[in-house]
């Protein structure tokens, strides 16, 4: 299959990312969005560079083209390169890595399904993907086969989140803490969050919970002026640290996160505030270390406490299910990749048939018109029973030459056998 995509599709990918390269080199290496269109328009116009796109995002930099055929873009990719980041490439490129043809549309369709993420199965990659898509097209930068490739890239990383898993279960410890909160409330609609403690921990967790439906928050803190600043940001309520054990008992989440060496959540705490609750389900977050929440909290009914370690369990196994789920996702990958090359093959024969059909077509004809004077006397029925029978023939000959054409799509020899017949029939003529 290389060598037949080789000779007519050409496409190279050259990029760094997460895995082969450190931040300060990706730091380096990345290319803005507010200069990507000229960025990508710059490329996609150099000479013998047919359709380009550009990938940056904070994890990885992928310049892709399809080239004329015969052209090493390669020396060109460098070059733009060189001359966007004003720098030597040299002491970067042992970060760099290649994919040609084939690889390029399987390393594609991989990157949107997030397959190749920091983070497996994370969602933000295909948006991005679609971003770069739309930047390229915008500047006329993808007009041909890249284009349906990104396309299909598009949808096979859509395919790959409807019909896996990957992206289902909770992977960092705050997005955890969202996820058990549904197993233990179901619907987060309306729900009352307390912060205790503004760390960036607790921060986080309340932000991906107010995402997922929950209600008012409220935010307490020693220092009352950091809770208000964030309670402003998520548009709570601040409330003083010693106002916050009278008013506890409104909360259904409470995500505890502060600086203080000892338990600031006590049994009796929570036992005065579900009384208060009429037994009503509270859920217990508690990022902090040492822990701030007395574990045997626990043990009272409608009571529940996760520390960071219950947490972090919870990724652990969240992410081993979606590396089971990556296995299918490979395999729809395989199965898209397949389709789409030889969908992009069958194409490149299409030409060919074309060509050999209208050549064939032009020597009936004009043998025809060298005997038309002896034909001149023939019956309109005697003509179209000449014109059936060198039809027929026409027919015949081309059989053999477009069967093995079509039989050949996606085979390595299918380059040489469009050679052959176009030299056989002096198709380039």
């Amino acid at each position: 299959m290389r060598t037949a995509m080789r000779s007519t599709m050409n496409l190279t990918l050259v990029g760094i990312s997460h895995r082969t390269a450190p931040v300060e080199v990706r730091e380096q290496m990345n290319i803005s969005e507010s200069r990507l269109a000229e960025a990508v328009a710059d490329l996609a116009h150099r000479d013998g560079i047919q359709e380009a796109l550009i990938l940056s995002t904070c994890n990885r930099v992928e310049t892709i083209v399809r080239a004329t055929p015969g052209l090493d873009p390669e020396p060109t990719i460098r070059q733009f390169l060189a001359e966007h980041h004003r720098c030597d490439l040299a002491p970067y490129e042992r970060h760099f890595y290649r994919r040609h043809d084939e690889e390029v549309i399987q390393h594609l369709f991989r990157v949107a399904s997030s397959l190749d993420s920091m983070i497996l199965g994370e969602p933000q990659i295909l948006g991005q993907v679609r971003q770069a898509y739309t930047v390229a097209r915008s500047v006329g930068a993808l007009n041909g086969p890249l284009h349906e490739i990104v396309l299909q890239a598009l949808t096979v990383g859509k395919r790959v989140r409807h019909e896996t898993s990957i992206g289902a279960a909770a992977v960092s410890v705050s997005y955890a803490a969202v996820e058990l909160a549904r197993k233990i409330f179901g619907d987060l609609a309306g729900k009352t969050i307390f912060v205790l403690g503004a760390g960036k921990m607790s921060e986080i967790a309340a932000r991906h919970l107010l995402r997922s439906g929950a209600g008012a928050i409220f935010v307490s803190n020693r220092t009352y002026e950091r809770a208000v600043e964030l309670a402003r940001v998520f548009q709570g309520t601040a409330i003083r640290f010693d106002e916050f054990y009278s008013q506890a008992h409104q909360a259904d989440i409470v995500i505890v996160s502060t600086a203080a060496p000892h338990y600031v959540i006590r049994e009796e705490d929570v036992r005065r505030w579900l009384a208060t609750r009429k037994n009503r389900r509270m859920f217990f977050v508690d990022m902090a270390v040492p822990r701030n929440v007395e574990p045997s909290v626990n043990q009272i009914e409608n009571a529940f406490v996760y520390d960071i370690d219950d947490l972090g369990r919870v990724v652990e196994t969240n992410k081993k299910q979606r590396e089971r789920e990556a296995v299918w996702a490979e395999e729809i990958i395989q199965q898209e990749v397949r389709k789409t090359l030889r969908r992009m093959a069958s194409r490149e024969v299409v030409p060919t048939i074309v060509a050999l059909e209208r050549r064939l077509e032009e020597i009936r004809e004009n043998e025809l018109q060298r005997y038309e004077a002896r034909l001149a006397s023939l019956s309109a029925e005697q003509r179209q029973a000449v014109e059936a029978l060198s039809r027929g023939i026409l027919n015949k000959i081309l059989h053999g030459p477009i069967t093995e054409l079509k039989n050949g799509v996606g085979q390595p020899e299918q380059a040489s056998l469009v050679a052959t017949v176009r030299k056989l029939f002096r198709l380039s003529e």
